[in-house]
């Protein structure tokens, strides 16, 4: 018998569903309704749904959205329904398909929370979407807060957005379903394979899973394990960032000018400080100096940056004074005698 983990759960709060009508996700809703209306124990929570309407699938998407609704009505769940434009929104911001659903609907979940309409929104995803987004990410080149990949909880600013189905298994909430006679929605996209999802999911993790039979737990375990180090490398970066990632550059006199550019912000880090580091120190405080600009870099354009200070070696990249390192998104790192120093503008 599936059961959902309550640890997240008080009495009171207000519990959003996204329900797509796939399985995963009326599972979800029909466990928590269960859970709800229980004779003993009743969560005691206010439950409620959300459906988004992607604009994609003419007829089909259509149907997803009424059976939600009449689903719902039969449940006594209200429900909230958001219709959104994927195709616009991936065209004008240059994003794939996957990525333009998935910017919109987290769209709609923030704006149920900061209306205050919700307390926290749950989706469906399971420990087999677990095990495809480590792959991924692993596949993307990720760093270790990529590998993380689902996260159980996500606190926000307002609300949480919770992902208590993470544990189970796709295949054992379909049976829970089967159980129930309850029918749920099959997505003719999901087996599309020019969606790099789906290409893992129907051709790379069968194959892995030959060599492995157990590696959806494995990649799970590696999501949780690199979350863990993600966490204490956040605590150590934050103490130590204030002093070695300084504002600006240094003035005749002492002290530092933050004056730059209009639209430009800039950082440095001295080469005694980074000298004194471990590589993997090192290559964290290179990051993180990075963002603190307001960038991103890669693996390859960290490791550019550590040579133009002499920290590794790269014949393509100057390590003397003065040499400078245009990087993409507009980022400029240049070498003094003392300091690495980052901008972007």
């Amino acid at each position: 018998m599936l059961t959902l983990p309550r640890h997240h759960f008080t009495p009171g709060d207000r519990l959003c569903v996204a329900i797509s009508g796939g399985a995963d996700s009326v599972a979800l809703l029909l466990l928590l309704h269960e859970a709800n209306t229980a004779a003993r124990n009743a969560l005691g929570v206010g439950l409620s749904a959300v459906h988004i309407h992607h604009g994609l699938r003419a007829e089909e998407s259509d149907g997803d959205q009424q059976f939600v609704v009449e689903l719902c009505q039969r449940l006594e769940i209200p429900l909230h329904l958001h219709g959104v434009d994927t195709l616009a929104h991936a065209s004008a911001n240059r994003l794939g398909i996957e990525e333009a659903a998935r910017n919109l609907r987290y769209a709609a979940f923030h704006t149920l929370l900061n209306e205050g309409k919700e307390d926290t929104i749950l989706t469906a995803h399971t420990l087999d979407d677990q095990a495809e987004t480590v792959l991924m990410k692993l596949l993307r080149g990720a760093w270790t807060e990529g590998l993380s990949a689902i996260h159980p909880a996500l606190a926000l600013p307002r609300g949480k957005i919770l992902r208590p189905l993470l544990g189970l298994r796709r295949d054992d909430l379909r049976t829970y379903l089967k159980s129930k006679e309850q029918p749920w929605r099959e997505d003719s996209s999901n087996a599309d394979e020019a969606f790099t999802r789906n290409r893992i999911r129907h051709t790379v993790l069968p194959l892995l899973r030959e060599e492995n039979p157990g590696l959806d737990q494995t990649l799970a375990n590696m999501a949780e394990i690199a979350r863990d180090e993600e966490a204490r490398w956040q605590v150590e970066l934050a103490r130590l960032l204030p002093q070695v990632v300084l504002p600006g550059k240094p003035v005749r006199g002492g002290g530092r000018s933050n004056s730059t550019a209009p639209g430009e912000a800039a950082v440095a880090i001295e080469l005694e400080r980074l000298r004194a580091m471990d590589p993997a120190l090192r290559r964290r405080v290179i990051r993180a100096a990075a963002r603190q600009i307001g960038a991103r870099i890669s693996f390859e354009e960290t490791g550019r940056i550590l040579a133009l200070g002499g920290f590794q070696a790269d014949p393509t990249v100057p390590s003397k004074p003065g040499a400078i390192l245009k990087l993409a998104n507009g980022v400029v790192a240049e070498r003094s005698a003392r300091e690495i120093r980052m901008a972007r503008g």
